[in-house]
């Protein structure tokens, strides 16, 4: 007997133009409802050449295209004997001319202790929850509007237009061959994997549960500061839990026993030897130029800039003798700020640097990478949080010649560690500090390696496969019970 059901997302019905689009496969049917009016979106007249194995002659229809690509791959990994179905349209989303957001997708709805529900007092997103029930749980009562959708998705229409995303739209091929193109297959299929169940109902923000009930997915998001999972925590707890940066995991047997064969070992990390006061390890952001990290790694002494008159260093031009001479063989300590991180770790290897660790000048954690492009910089730099560099600063003792020599650091990677789980092998969740709304906690950690699917951002390395040993998708959605 289904005793709660709770409607999570519902889209309203008015000036939806709905047609049904289906495509089967071998377990399970995903059908696309195209919720587009006429002209726009899928229905979008525009002529277009076949492009990557899309013969789409308009730009809807091309579009359409890979909507069906994308469900016929999820269909083909599925085992549901109940068609799935997917809300969807292109409708302009929120864009900057250098930043957008691609799609969003989420259940419609969620449903808890229904017949053959494995995990009582939870909730599932409803494809899996009729899935597991062998049967369609949402009456019309409980959708009067009639949309008969388990999945909403919504995707960015203006995407490569002038101020969202300028010149970088779509690559609407089903080859991947999207080069410096943003994939939108690639797209759907992160989309659609958050409304298939790669996501939480819990809230967060409050760490309050949706009615009182946990998600499926709370069961297995285990915080190893707190030693629990997040069915079992406080609001308080989750609270503290969703910013918890890289201490909350999955703890699904299925994708801890998948992730070394996906995931390589080498998890960057900054190691300070001494002084004991701050002696440990400490996390950091990577660089996108330079060398990688390597194992037994760089051990120097660290050494701060100081070229600014209250005492910090941004390195934004070459560094005078006093500093050049202290940076020579040691690994440099560079304030973030006013001009590009090429520039600051270019500047610091031509004054002799064996190494580079930038400090953020914004609060925040885990540290971000190090974006840019520099094929004549040969050495390796990280970032790390103010927090963590404001400690380092103090224990460097800065006076009025903002020179000591007492910290030794290591920067390297520890390959005993997978780039993305914890010690005991387990993948990390997305857990910054700040929150962010939409792609903390239902995510992967941005520091996999491989880059994973259902991480926050879309990677161009990306396969179109869920499964190892390209993936972790799929074992995540065994754990949850696919």
């Amino acid at each position: 007997m289904i005793t709660k059901r709770k409607i999570y997302s519902l889209l309203a019905a008015a000036g939806l133009a709905l047609g049904g689009f289906a495509q089967s496969a071998s377990a399970a049917n995903i059908i696309i409802v195209n919720a587009n009016a006429a002209g726009v979106g899928f229905n979008d007249p525009t002529p277009a050449v076949p492009v990557g194995g899309n013969p789409g002659l308009t730009r809807g229809q091309q579009r359409l295209n890979a909507f069906a690509q994308a469900a016929s791959i999820w269909g083909a990994q599925l085992d549901s004997t109940v068609d799935i179905r997917i809300l969807a349209r292109m409708t302009p989303l929120s864009c900057t001319a250098t930043s957008a957001v691609l799609g969003s997708a989420g259940p419609r709805f969620v449903d808890v202790d229904f017949p053959g529900a494995p995990v009582p007092g939870h909730f599932y997103h409803l494809a899996l929850a009729n899935k597991l029930a062998g049967t369609d749980l949402v009456t019309a009562a409980d959708d009067p509007a009639g949309l008969g959708a388990e999945i909403s998705a919504n995707f960015n229409s203006n995407l490569g237009n002038p101020g969202c995303l300028t010149g970088s739209p779509f690559y609407l091929g089903l080859d991947n061959n999207h080069g410096n193109l943003i994939d939108l297959l690639t797209v759907l299929l992160h989309e659609f994997g958050h409304g298939l169940g790669f996501s939480t109902v819990t809230n967060g923000t409050t760490g309050a549960q949706l009615a009182g009930i946990p998600a499926i997915y709370d069961k297995f998001a285990y915080d190893n500061t707190l030693g629990k999972a997040w069915d079992q925590m406080t609001n308080a707890e989750r609270q503290f839990s969703a910013v918890n940066g890289r201490k909350l995991v999955w703890n699904g047997a299925n994708v801890t026993a998948a992730a070394p064969s996906v995931l390589v070992p080498g998890t960057p990390q900054l190691q300070i030897n001494t002084p004991s006061e701050i002696a440990g390890t400490y996390l950091v952001g990577v660089a996108s130029f330079g060398p990688a990290l390597d194992s037994p790694g760089l051990n120097k002494q660290i050494m701060p800039v100081v070229d600014q008159t209250n005492g910090t260093g941004l390195a934004c031009n070459p560094l005078d003798e006093t500093n050049a001479r202290a940076m020579k063989n040691r690994i440099a300590l560079i304030d973030r700020g006013v001009c590009g991180f090429v520039v600051k770790v270019k500047n610091a290897q031509d004054a002799g640097a064996v190494g580079v660790i930038i400090v953020d000048n914004v609060a925040g954690s885990p540290p971000a990478g190090l974006g840019g492009a520099d094929p004549t910089i040969t050495i390796p730099a990280v970032r790390v949080s103010r927090a963590d560099g404001n400690t380092l600063k103090a224990a460097l003792k800065l006076g009025p010649s903002g020179r000591s020599s007492g910290v030794v650091a290591r920067l390297g990677v520890d390959n005993s560690q997978l780039a993305g789980a914890d010690k005991l092998g387990r993948v990390m969740l997305y857990s910054p500090n700040p929150f962010q709304g939409g792609s903390s906690v239902s995510h992967w950690d941005t520091s996999a390696f491989k880059n994973l699917l259902m991480e926050p951002a879309i990677n161009g390395d990306l396969t179109h496969s869920v499964l190892p040993p390209n993936d972790l998708t799929k074992p995540m959605f065994k754990d949850i019970g696919w």
